[in-house]
């Protein structure tokens, strides 16, 4: 549980990190980051957004940034690797918009948390004839320098995230055991089953 929470903190940290100002032009992994974090920072310093009564507005809002950065699809599909294709369409449809939302209700309240941490970008690399990218950083905190790598596909010029790596431990590998574990011990029902209760909890503590 601490290494997943960790993976958590990580995940949204990239998100709320006091970065110097990128191009809107996404022509590259590094820079497509930067305009999501950028975009959910304005969000967050946004006095007309900051009323109770804003809350929801301010969050759709940055719901919509993380769908525009992040494929969600692919993650799950991913996460849910060789069970996948045992799926039916309609099941499938339905795994992929139950994990979307219980990973965007799952960081949607520590999102509004940000308190100036500050991220380092130590490199950037382009595979696979520009299909592939990865971007690697450190979170820097008072205690502590945390490493996270980022790995993001290029569709259609627009780079999107797919993976996140904190300390060496993938964020898709680590839901793809949990996933399997559960499927393989229980079943696929119980799986959905237990997405679904963990979205209700989620949801209701913001």
């Amino acid at each position: 549980m601490k290494l997943f929470r960790l993976m958590i903190s990580g995940f949204i940290l990239v998100f709320l990190l006091n970065m110097q100002s990128g191009t809107l032009a996404a022509d590259s992994p590094k820079t497509a980051l930067q305009v999501t974090v950028d975009s959910i920072i304005a969000l967050l310093k946004d006095k007309s957004l900051s009323s109770p009564e804003k809350k929801e507005v301010r969050r759709e809002k940055i719901r919509a940034l993380l769908n525009e950065r992040f494929d969600f699809a692919e993650m799950a599909k991913r996460s849910l690797a060789k069970h996948w294709n045992d799926r039916t369409p309609q099941e499938q449809k339905e795994f992929v918009s139950i994990f979307s939302d219980l990973l965007q209700a799952s960081y949607i309240g520590k999102i509004e948390k940000y308190t100036n941490e500050k991220v380092s970008y130590e490199s950037e690399k382009i595979k696979g004839d520009g299909k592939y990218g990865v971007v690697e950083t450190s979170i820097v905190t008072e205690k502590v320098d945390i490493p996270i790598e980022y790995k993001l596909l290029n569709n259609s010029g627009k780079w999107l995230v797919y993976d996140v790596t904190i300390e060496g431990v993938s964020f898709v590998n680590t839901y793809r055991s949990q996933y399997d574990e559960t499927i393989t011990r229980n079943s696929y029902a119980k799986l959905i089953e237990d997405m679904k209760t963990k979205l209700k909890e989620v949801k209701s503590s913001l």
